[in-house]
């Protein structure tokens, strides 16, 4: 809670659940999402106009999953992502302003590295970002360590908890 003007404002956690995006323009709200494992957690904010988004998606490519893909997009990164960035720019951010950090993308029940998933998963985001000229401004990614991840709308800052601890990336 912060005191502002003499009243209050309570900060507003609006969850990002598994396979899900939000964008918002509220200062209030903290965008969160809870236990990254091999998922990807891609966190968007426009400074100049203080607008946040965050999408938690599953796998990279919806190319075997068509209809999966049509009815939620977030579940994949290469449909997903786009979404989130259009949904940014229908509230006013500009690409050339955007602050993108990328969280998660672990090696969660593959400690052999047989799927890869996670790897997967941020090689979609890189590749997305890439053809876009977008470029990664912080990273948290890898490891096999549950991952939950708040970004604040009003500064955009991203605070990842793991181990108990938070770190601002």
């Amino acid at each position: 809670m912060m005191e502002i003007g003499g009243g209050i404002i309570k900060d507003r956690l609006v969850v990002v659940g598994i396979a899900d995006l939000k964008v918002t323009a509220d200062p209030e709200d903290i965008l969160i999402t809870y236990a990254l494992g091999s998922c990807i957690a891609v966190c968007v904010y426009d400074p100049k106009v203080r607008v946040g988004g965050m999408i938690h998606f599953m796998l990279p490519v919806s190319q075997k999953y068509e209809k999966k893909a049509l009815e939620n997009p977030a579940m994949f990164g290469d449909t997903g992502i786009p979404l989130l960035f259009h949904e940014m720019y229908d509230h006013g951010a500009r690409k050339e302003d955007l602050v993108v950090k990328v969280v998660g993308g672990g090696r969660m029940q593959d400690k052999r590295g047989l799927f890869k998933i996670g790897k997967k998963n941020f090689m979609i985001v890189r590749k997305i970002l890439w053809k876009n000229g977008i470029m990664i401004a912080a990273e948290d990614v890898g490891e096999m360590v549950p991952k939950t991840v708040r970004m604040h709308v009003k500064d955009g800052k991203v605070i990842v908890t793991s181990r108990g601890k938070d770190q601002e990336i």
